[in-house]
């Protein structure tokens, strides 16, 4: 049983599981699924990375370097109730204002990205998740490597659909996944999440 964030930072993911005929069974926001995992109602999926750590998490997660467009802090105040990572971020990098993620970002205008920010500061990528198991770590083990070998072509017609739902062209979309958002978790990524643990743990 898989988690399912409905975000455009995972169609490729999804589409790959549908291409597989392996149904995701279990749809939430980022902090639904977060609660889901740790009651140990769903087997795997994406989870925030400051609710992976110490987790039994594999080597691939949703990641950006320089940009990521889906993570602001605008004007205002308040967390997003969808976010664990992103909320924890911008107090890292003691950013005030509200935090948004996820597609609803893509309205949103005149924002700080916190990716940026970030890379900014530490020359690092940040990876916002990472993909975590409660059980049958083999099995995900050779289904992510298989993800993370194949790159994944998405149909015209679904980009223009979920640009369409963003109030984005098409080509941004695809701009979106093919430049913007990666998977691969190596050394660099590892770096990174070590410093904004690091980091995060200085908060309390």
């Amino acid at each position: 049983m898989l988690g399912h964030i409905d975000y455009l930072n995972l169609l490729p993911f999804y589409q790959f599981l549908k291409k597989k005929g392996i149904k995701v069974t279990k749809k939430g926001s980022p902090s639904q699924i977060n609660e889901m995992f740790e009651k140990k109602q769903i087997e795997a999926a994406f989870i925030s990375s400051i609710k992976a750590k110490n987790k039994k998490c594999l080597n691939a997660g949703i990641v950006a370097k320089k940009e990521v467009r889906s993570v602001l802090v605008c004007k205002g105040k308040g967390e997003d109730k969808d976010s664990a990572t992103s909320n924890i971020l911008a107090k890292v990098l003691n950013q005030n204002g509200k935090v948004i993620i996820g597609d609803k970002a893509f309205k949103e205008k005149n924002c700080k990205d916190l990716a940026a920010l970030w890379y900014e500061k530490y020359n690092l990528p940040f990876v916002f998740a990472l993909f975590c198991t409660n059980k049958n770590l083999k099995k995900y083990q050779k289904l992510i490597n298989e993800f993370l070998k194949t790159k994944q072509k998405i149909p015209y017609k679904t980009l223009q659909k979920y640009a369409e739902n963003l109030g984005i062209s098409t080509k941004e979309t695809k701009e979106y996944l093919d430049k913007i958002i990666y998977y691969k978790i190596g050394w660099r990524e590892k770096k990174a999440l070590k410093k904004f643990y690091e980091k995060a743990k200085k908060l309390k």
